[in-house]
């Protein structure tokens, strides 16, 4: 348990260095074309310790963006970008938008002393699924480069359209993972403030990433969500 405890503070260390120097940087040079991004590198860095910090430095700082019009809205593409990487930046856009749900949630949940069927699990599930639902969906309108002086109504349904699946994705990897260490790794799980339960939901916000990022593919390549 010491040696867990160990890589937990060590791993949410490296998130919380990674989300301060990112938020620095976006800070000194702001990616002004579609500024939800500059709160969802942050984000991704604080939970995606090592790899989120080496993926804003290649297809997040620096680039070059150009305006293409996708059925009468202008989108934001990034030039001569493989395929693979614009559906890898856009699942770090819809898995911000829930992970901050998730983040939110959970001390909602542990103060309130909120549960569903006397299960603390179950009571997470609706309040992060609720939370991470409504973030996904405002971080996709404002991504898709809507104003509330447009249509936001329309905004709002595209954005719900584009999003949906992939969030609900992303949730099935975290919520699985959740029920794992509540009830296989742990004979006790631990509480939201140990350093043992937020690097558990690290790896559940990962592993939500890995199963959005297939939706992602999917609603990319078909054209419900265009590519970042």
């Amino acid at each position: 348990m010491i040696l867990l405890e160990s890589v937990a503070w060590i791993s949410i260390f490296i998130g919380i260095m990674q989300a301060v120097y990112i938020t620095i940087d976006v800070i000194k040079t702001p990616q002004k074309t579609m500024p939800i991004m500059n709160i969802v590198w942050p984000l991704t860095g604080l939970y995606f310790p090592v790899l989120g910090l080496l993926t804003y430095l290649k297809l997040g700082k620096g680039h070059t963006r150009h305006r293409v019009k996708h059925n009468g809205h202008h989108m934001h593409h990034h030039e001569n970008k493989p395929f693979w990487q614009s559906v890898f930046v856009s699942t770090t856009h819809c898995s911000s938008g829930c992970s901050l749900g998730d983040m939110i949630g959970v001390p909602i949940v542990a103060l309130t002393g909120l549960t569903i069927a006397g299960s603390t699990l179950f009571a997470d599930y609706m309040v992060e699924f609720i939370l991470a639902y409504i973030f996904g969906i405002a971080f996709q309108y404002y991504g898709m480069g809507f104003s509330k002086k447009g249509e936001p109504r329309k905004a709002i349904k595209d954005a719900i359209k584009a999003d949906t699946l992939a969030l609900i994705a992303f949730e099935i990897g975290m919520f699985g993972w959740m029920a794992i260490v509540h009830y296989v790794i742990f004979t006790q799980p631990p509480e939201p403030i140990t350093s043992v339960f937020w690097f558990m939901m690290q790896i559940a916000m990962m592993l939500g990433f890995l199963t959005s990022y297939p939706a992602n593919w999917v609603l990319v390549q078909k054209g419900v969500k265009h590519t970042m």
